[in-house]
């Protein structure tokens, strides 16, 4: 974008520029000359290439590249090649430069890293999501060269955290899709950090209320938690220190959108959300002591306070796939309250904290493969038989990303880690295509189980195979990793494949017989007459005897072709043609409201928005214009897989109807209870009333109460009438557990 340097000082730009280039260099201290002379090649030629382009803030965008270097420094750990290719990674997309300057000047290497972070052209397509293409790009790239994955995200993070400049419609956006892929991404690949603030920066923009509440909250308690953390360390510094360890020991608080995440889950406000925080044990040893001198500082640390048995977990023995390594334990304060404490080596928290880069500098210590080369060996696999559509691919990718973890065991006593809720099948997948393939069964610790089966950590199993199985449509609704879902959908095809080809052979024979040509327009007319929805299904029908192939002489035919059964208008006769809806730009902000006689729409029943509540449309194929709220379940799926037919809407107030909002109470049943709610609804606050339904459980009262709002403020208002009910504890809206399908 092209500006009018009349009133910028270029002089002080270029010296701001200077700066901000040499903070880079300071954070990258290990380089050779070689190295330093490389980083700064790069900064010369985005600088001369990015010359004329400035942010939406109204900033040089050189100060962009030169951020997302930095973040790939300092926040990673990378190298020269990534830094270099981080100041340059939007050149080729945004400027004059080629592949080939690129790599001319940097060499192949970074010709194919700037490649992976190169967008596909936007071209506009309702059939097409620009989105899931990019994200299968970028995971294309993940068994080539990590390097790309990490920039894109560094990338990513610059992005959020300058995300104020952006429209509201592109802030959504944006950090739908962050949520949706980027920070699960960040999380495998062990950048902790980063991760947690995408989550955060996420949820500012999702949900913005939530964040803000939950952030002052924060900012109000701090003093009193930094108090308790004092007092709660001292014992433990007093012999750690006695004991001669060189230590350092940190506090973490938890991440606004993990305690939004557990306050949700548990359905607990933010005061009872109880282990805000968690206290970090790093010990300065060698790499030998690691293991005996973190069950040492455990002991210590159990010698004061009492632990939670069930919450201890040992990831220095079984490191997770990511290659995080930490003995974690949950202990009891004087005061009643659960203190997560964490411990581990100098080695550990460098990984912990830079994840995948840190992981790369320790392994040359170590023998074999780690968990995490079979997690990117996994990756090769599904990238062997991409699917074709762009949106299956980047669901099963995602479901490689959740890194809760079982440890189950072979009969040999190999250990192999699953994710959580995997089952028998996803097991023998796991061991091999084949074996997966052909499971009819397995024992797990000596016990009959059927291939549905969920395994837990320490289950040692034995699958049964058998040469006659096959697999069926019912197995995946069994496994839950990516691997066995895209192994089975394989083996489908292929099967599906072959009946096809037998049915189409038994077609054109029968054709053949009846002196009937074997044309596609034929083929397109049996569809129709037997109304199935494609040739592929037509001939495994044929193929499993489920289509009456003898009625094919009932169809009027003339020279082996079928006659074309469309019925033709009479002449004379003209037919009205439709009114063309008003065509949508997805750029364009809409109206909704009474006035709006051109628009047809209507409004989800996930999220039931309300006038006032901040809105987007969803240009679905079967149900046109549905109007969502920003915050609804499901606008994270939608706005990061299918912007497209995501359209910016507002309301039009001038007109007052009637919507229906949904409210749900939690509190402590009490007598009367339901008497006073009811009032409040029909008498004080003149609200007609659409449904209400209570339970009661062990003296706790939940209800779902349906009335007829005006508008967001009408609903608050009721609102704040229900929380000051004695036995009240809570009230909030209601959204219905309903997925919106999206469809290409």
């Amino acid at each position: 974008m092209a500006e009018d340097a009349g009133n910028i000082d270029l002089e002080k730009e270029r010296k701001d520029i200077l700066n901000a280039f040499r903070g880079l260099l300071r954070t990258f201290k290990q380089g050779t000359k070689e190295e330093n002379k490389m980083i700064r090649k790069a900064f010369d030629v985005a600088v001369e290439a990015h010359k004329d382009m400035r942010r939406k803030s109204g900033e040089p965008y050189i100060f962009h590249p030169i951020a997302v270097a930095r973040i790939c420094s300092e926040e990673m750990g990378l190298g020269a090649t990534a830094i270099a290719c981080a100041l340059l990674h939007d050149t080729v997309e945004d400027t004059h430069i080629s592949l080939e300057d690129i790599e001319e000047l940097f060499g192949g290497t970074a010709r194919k890293i700037i490649d992976g972070l190169t967008k596909i052209p936007e071209v506009f397509d309702e059939n097409v999501s620009i989105q899931a293409e990019n994200f299968r790009k970028m995971v294309l790239t993940i068994s080539d060269d990590l390097r790309v994955v990490l920039i894109k995200l560094a990338d990513r993070l610059h992005n959020m955290r300058t995300l104020e400049s952006m429209r509201p419609d592109k802030q959504l956006k944006i950090a739908s899709e962050t949520n949706f892929l980027y920070s699960p991404l960040a999380h495998r690949l062990g950048l902790y950090s980063i991760k947690s603030e995408l989550e955060d920066l996420g949820l500012k923009y999702m949900n913005p209320p939530i964040y803000n509440e939950i952030q002052s909250k924060l900012k109000s308690s701090k003093e009193a938690r930094n108090r308790f953390i004092r007092r709660f360390m001292q014992p433990i510094k007093e012999s750690l220190t006695k004991e001669g360890y060189d230590f350092e020991i940190k506090a973490r608080t938890k991440s606004i959108s993990s305690i939004w995440r557990k306050m949700q889950n548990k359905g607990i406000p933010f005061e009872e959300v109880y282990d805000l925080f968690a206290v970090r044990i790093i010990l300065n040893t060698p790499e030998e002591l690691e293991k005996p001198d973190a069950w040492r500082v455990y002991s210590i640390v159990t010698d004061y306070y009492q632990p939670n048995p069930d919450r201890l977990r040992d990831w220095i023995s079984t490191p997770r796939a990511n290659g995080y390594e930490s003995l974690h334990t949950t202990v009891m304060s004087p005061q009643g309250r659960w203190i997560e404490v964490q411990i581990r080596s100098k080695r550990m928290d460098e990984i912990a904290e830079k994840g995948l880069a840190a992981h790369y500098n320790y392994k040359e210590s170590k023998n074999g493969d780690t968990k995490f080369d079979r997690w990117i060996a996994e990756i090769r696999d599904l990238i062997e038989n991409p699917s074709t559509n762009a949106m299956d691919f980047i669901n099963d990718f995602k479901l490689n990303l959740f890194s809760e973890e079982i440890y189950v065991f072979t009969p040999k006593g190999e250990l192999r880690v699953l994710p959580n809720g995997a089952t028998i099948l996803d097991f023998a997948f796991d061991i091999h295509t084949q074996v997966g393939l052909t499971c009819i069964g397995a024992k797990v610790n000596n016990k009959l189980v059927p291939l549905s089966h969920q395994l837990k950590s320490g289950n040692q199993i034995e699958i049964i195979t058998s040469t006659k199985q096959k697999p069926n449509d019912e197995w995946l609704k069994y496994v839950v990793t990516a691997r066995a879902k895209q192994k089975i959908k394989n083996a489908l095809n292929d099967e599906r494949k072959e009946i096809a080809a037998n049915g189409k052979e038994i077609l054109e024979r029968k054709l053949k017989n009846y002196n009937i040509k074997f044309t596609s327009e034929n083929v397109t007319t049996l569809e129709r007459f037997f109304k199935v929805p494609g040739a592929t299904e037509l001939y495994i029908k044929i193929a499993k005897g489920k289509i009456d192939l003898p009625k094919v002489k009932e169809i009027p035919q003339e020279g082996g072709i079928f006659k074309s059964d469309k019925k033709r208008p009479k002449k004379g006769i003209k037919s009205e043609a439709p009114k063309p809806k008003p065509a949508l730009n997805p750029k364009e902000t809409i109206v909704i409201g009474n006035n709006n006689v051109d628009l047809d729409y209507k409004y989800a029943k996930c999220c039931n928005p309300l006038p006032g509540d901040s809105i987007f449309a969803f240009n679905s194929i079967s149900e046109g214009l549905k109007i969502h709220r920003t915050n609804c379940p499901n606008a994270e799926n939608m706005m990061s897989k299918m912007a497209y037919r995501c359209i910016p809407a507002t309301w039009e107030l001038d007109d007052v109807k009637e919507h229906i909002g949904k409210l749900r109470l939690i509190g402590i049943d009490d007598l009367g209870l339901v008497n006073k709610i009811t009032d409040i609804i029909s008498h004080q606050h003149s609200v007609n009333m659409k449904s209400i339904s209570f339970s009661s459980h062990d003296g706790v009262f939940e209800g779902w109460v349906e009335v007829y709002v005006n508008d967001l403020q009408h609903l608050e208002s009721l609102i704040q009438k229900f929380e000051i009910v004695e036995g009240v504890k809570r009230v909030e809206r209601w959204d219905e557990a309903e997925i919106e399908r999206i469809t290409e």
